[in-house]
């Protein structure tokens, strides 16, 4: 049985706080961004501390299958449920660091999160940062029951290390999330072109240059490059949240379609206004905590319905 689950909530229920925010970035990132040729100027801009990290959360350096990283807990009660969160970026930029806003709310929510630290190009290009994937996930799915999630290009290696944990007899997470996934490189969707002004943050020109940084020589249309065209079968069940504005709308909405035609259970939600990755603006955005609560949500049921399939 598959099922797969299109929502976009009407504009009427979108807050004025997402409408603010999405043009203050417009305004103020995109800009600093341009054409994100400049590596160490993009980098600076997503290290900026735009949002808070949450209160009630523990943050230790660790290291999983050899790759460094850090370990997201609840400051109060046991721990929970395991999330491998393999954070966006352009694969050129951020870190565990910067995507604390967004762990440290999965933790808040009950769950253990680790984040690795993975290689980023263009000092590691292509596919460096997908053998730390590897890498982290044959350690820690070998210690129990876990899930993924990824943003942007972190949802990219999410859905590259899943076909790879299949192809080489690893665990499959019970489930995976994926913000907003980047998992077209050649830029196909006609999202590209149609939101090519309504992006809050990127420009076609940019992402076109980050995936040349990422990949070097490598052809962007192979699967580990753009997991949009890797055999999806057997996949575990996939919750995606994407923007109906951003340039990586069809990236979403492609994925989703040809994973529910494999057979994959897919639940696939197009917000409408906020940005790319709003999820970072929890503390400030409903929609944001109405996407990371119906995140851990779908990881809970996806844990009870394992749970049951195993004791039936």
């Amino acid at each position: 049985m598959t099922d797969q689950h299109w929502q976009a909530w009407p504009h009427l229920d979108t807050s004025l706080r997402a409408r603010v925010l999405t043009w203050v970035v417009r305004q103020t990132i995109r800009p600093r961004l341009g054409a994100m040729s400049n590596i160490e100027r993009v980098r600076k801009t997503f290290n900026l501390s735009l949002f808070p990290q949450p209160r009630g959360v523990e943050y230790e350096s660790g290291s999983v299958g050899g790759v460094p990283g850090e370990w997201v807990r609840p400051r109060a009660g046991a721990a929970g449920l395991k999330i491998l969160y393999i954070h966006g970026g352009g694969f050129i930029a951020c870190s565990p660091k910067t995507h604390r806003p967004v762990t440290g709310a999965f933790a808040r929510r009950g769950f253990t999160v680790f984040v690795p630290d993975y290689r980023l190009a263009p000092e590691h290009p292509f596919p460096a940062a997908i053998d730390d994937a590897v890498a982290v996930w044959r350690s820690f799915a070998a210690e129990g029951p876990a899930f993924v999630v990824g943003d942007s290009a972190g949802g990219n290696l999410a859905l590259v290390l899943m076909v790879r944990a299949r192809d080489e007899s690893l665990p499959a997470p019970l489930a995976a999330v994926l913000f907003s996934p980047w998992t077209d490189l050649l830029g196909t969707g006609t999202s590209h072109k149609a939101n090519a002004k309504r992006d809050a943050l990127f420009s076609p020109v940019a992402l076109r240059q980050v995936a040349a940084t990422y990949l070097g020589a490598a052809d962007p249309s192979q699967p580990f490059a753009s997991p949009l065209y890797a055999d999806l079968t057997g996949l575990p069940p996939l919750l995606i949240h994407c923007s109906e504005s951003e340039l990586l709308r069809d990236d979403a909405i492609q994925l989703a379609a040809k994973a529910q035609s494999v057979g994959v259970r897919v639940s696939l939600n197009v917000f409408p206004v906020v940005g790319h990755v709003w999820q970072f603006a929890h503390s400030v955005v409903p929609e944001a905590r109405r996407s990371l609560d119906e995140a851990a949500s779908f990881l809970r049921q996806a844990f009870k319905s394992s749970s049951a399939a195993t004791e039936f």
